[in-house]
């Protein structure tokens, strides 16, 4: 029975996520996490622009509490806006970004909105990207365009740290799929060792100084007690 009511539990942040996510596109949505307090539900929105998630007044969040009660029986949820630092680095931004501009636009400049995309999550710091966009692109004939710069890792573990998100986009020809993936500038890469020779050499010379400051110190400390123990001495053959 645990394992049912775990399941539930999981089943409906899934579905919470969902529609906030749908509720909140083209405005910068991010991510939505949920965390269980003891005053109640704390859901955590991450959005490139506050402002519109907020709405004038705050009416949209507003609606957004009272469909959360509502619709999936929250209690007291408290719904917090957080501001993303970097949305270029932001893979659900820049697919959501795409797929608005290709509603907004078309297809005509599809291209276009790919190399230019991709330039400004390049210049963002990104080690790598890559934006697939699919689907009746620019003719009736079904094919997929990609657009690639920098070093993307597909496999093995370092593979799990970079940023994937599809989207997708409701034209007049048909829907068009929008597949995103970033490597992030903070990502490791086994492969990337740096030789701090400078670093290495100023070390030793540090280490070298301070033990003859050590050794410096000793030999004063231990010229200090000699002459003590001469002084005494004099002391006593003079008696």
């Amino acid at each position: 029975m645990i394992e049912r009511k775990f399941v539930k539990e999981k089943l409906k942040e899934y579905q919470i996520r969902e529609y906030i996510t749908n509720t909140l596109r083209n405005v910068g949505h991010s991510a939505t996490k949920l965390q269980r307090t003891p005053l109640g539900e704390k859901i955590i929105v991450s959005a490139s622009r506050p402002g519109l998630v907020v709405g004038r007044k705050g009416e949209n969040i507003k609606k957004l509490t009272n469909t959360l009660k509502n619709k999936f029986g929250l209690e007291n949820p408290q719904i917090e806006i957080e501001e993303v630092e970097n949305p270029n680095l932001d893979a659900q931004i820049v697919a959501e970004r795409i797929a608005s501009t290709l509603e907004r636009f078309g297809l005509q400049k599809f291209k276009g909105v790919g190399h230019k995309t991709l330039q400004e999550v390049m210049n963002a710091g990104a080690l790598g990207a890559e934006i697939i966009i699919s689907g009746k692109v620019p003719s009736q004939r079904a094919r997929s365009w990609r657009f690639y710069k920098g070093y993307l890792k597909k496999s093995g573990e370092v593979s799990n740290g970079v940023l994937r998100f599809t989207s997708s986009a409701n034209l007049k020809t048909g829907t068009v799929g929008i597949k995103v993936s970033i490597m992030p500038p903070t990502l490791k890469l086994p492969d990337d060792v740096k030789v701090r020779k400078n670093e290495i050499i100023e070390e030793i010379v540090e280490l070298k100084e301070k033990e003859e400051k050590v050794k410096t110190k000793k030999k004063k400390e231990k010229k200090e007690v000699k002459e003590k123990i001469e002084e005494k001495v004099e002391e006593k053959s003079e008696k």
